[in-house]
């Protein structure tokens, strides 16, 4: 793709970047088939060879008069980017290697900062930045929520999505979550920092509790380090971009501390979405000399769950399975996060078949189930298109329970379907002595 910037406008870390990735795009149009937006859609803006064009032509234009002058292409180009739900499927499939993710990330720092969208949606976004990465307030709002589920139906759209999608139970708080060290149960192998998470931690804190069960069964000593938090991922994919740089400092410097003094193997990361956002720490913070060291050393000690379990051997799970009576068909979604944002496709396969477990996959296993961060509320439509159809073929299966390794794709499926759904690691647990999981 050809691209018109100027001398002043390459001096810029940030737009040098975004030159080489639009330079990669050969605009032949294999992103398409793959992008859920323009699968529900059919409209070539709503497309990764859309945007691209769109993100070239914004960067390339003048952003730094005042936002009372903004012209209705700001506006456009805002509508375009706000629904693509950075799936990253357009990445899997591109042939050319176009950096889609970087690219989008940069876009959307970039209309926040020179675009004023309508004053309800600046108070829903600040809304969900203030509250979702903070676990009291979260847990307070799901309090009100189910107070407020009898007069939802009354209740405008987004509003109605927020109150409807609040679980009817809140379970309450595990002790895991708190910091400290849980000590392998045998010989130790490994010694690894468990992000606790933010939404996932309030939503599920079985998942966390599941998660250090194994990995100390398996002989790894799991630290849950004091002043690790949200990841940062649901400001930076709003465009917050300085808001994301606080929480990921926040987080590096308590795990650098960690490092430095008893050492870590791994960061053990059981939401995809997160994982995704610290691995890409070191990129965020390439360019500030005080932290980047420190955040790309942080980001290669990073893990999903079925990446340390597989670095441990499957034989480890298999020589521990228990015999369970009717071990449930599972179907096996993979988050997008998982497979597009950190090439990770076939590893909780491999160990749910190692577990015992018969796993199938459903069709279309490429497209998003429309969660997607903070998506469902922000674009209830196309998410809940989404996820029907994903249920839709997801049931096809005739399986009897669904697995998947992200807490957002588990509430998004949970709500589109009456098929009970678990983590992954749920069910290795289980399957190697730990309770059944309480669907």
């Amino acid at each position: 793709m050809k691209t018109n910037f100027s001398d002043a406008q390459m001096n810029a870390s940030a737009i040098k970047i975004a030159n080489d990735i639009l330079r990669k795009c050969v605009h032949c149009g294999f992103c398409l088939a793959t992008c859920p937006t323009y699968v529900i859609l059919g409209n070539e803006l709503d497309s990764p060879r859309g945007r691209i064009y769109q993100i070239r032509d914004m960067l390339e234009r003048d952003l730094s008069r005042p936002a009372s002058k903004q012209s209705y292409k700001e506006e456009k180009t805002a509508k375009h980017i706000d629904r693509c739900l950075s799936c990253l499927s357009c990445m899997t499939t591109c042939p050319s290697g176009v950096d889609y993710m970087h690219l989008v990330d940069h876009a959307r720092g970039v209309i926040e900062k020179n675009y004023t969208r309508p004053l309800p949606e600046r108070l829903l976004r600040l809304m969900l930045s203030v509250v979702l990465p903070n676990a009291k307030l979260f847990r307070l709002s799901l309090v009100m929520a189910r107070l407020m589920r009898p007069v939802a139906k009354y209740m405008p759209g987004r509003l109605r999505v927020l109150v409807e999608m609040a679980p009817k139970r809140i379970p309450s708080q595990n002790q895991v979550d708190v910091p400290g060290t849980t000590k392998a149960l045998g010989i130790k192998k490994l010694r690894v920092g468990l992000m606790p998470g933010c939404a996932q931690k309030t939503l599920n804190p079985e998942i966390n509790a599941a998660t250090v069960r194994l990995l100390t069964r398996l002989g790894a000593d799991v630290v849950v380090v004091d002043g690790v938090g949200c990841c940062g991922a649901l400001v930076h994919h709003m465009g917050m971009e300085e808001k994301a740089i606080i929480q990921a400092k926040e987080n590096i410097s308590a795990w650098m501390g960690e490092i430095q003094s008893e050492g870590l193997d791994a960061i053990v990361i059981n939401a995809s979405g997160c994982g995704t956002t610290v691995k890409d720490y070191g990129h965020m913070l390439k360019d500030d000399p005080d932290w980047a060291a420190s955040g790309a050393k942080v980001s290669s000690l990073a893990r999903d769950i079925s990446e340390i379990l597989l670095e441990m051997g499957t034989e480890a799970i298999a020589s521990r399975v228990i015999e369970i009576n009717e071990k449930p068909i599972v179907a096996y979604h993979s988050a997008c996060s998982m497979q597009h944002g950190q090439n990770l496709k076939t590893q909780p396969l491999e160990l749910l078949q190692a577990a015992g477990f018969s796993v199938r996959e459903p069709k279309e296993p490429h497209l998003c189930c429309g969660s997607a961060g903070t998506y469902n509320i922000m674009q209830p439509n196309l998410a809940d298109k989404l996820g029907k159809r994903k249920m839709e073929n997801i049931s096809a299966t005739k399986s009897d329970i669904i697995a998947t390794g992200n807490i957002g794709c588990m509430v998004q499926l949970a709500n589109h379907g009456n098929m009970p759904v678990a983590h992954t690691v749920q069910l290795l647990d289980w399957a190697t002595g730990g309770p059944k999981p309480v669907i």
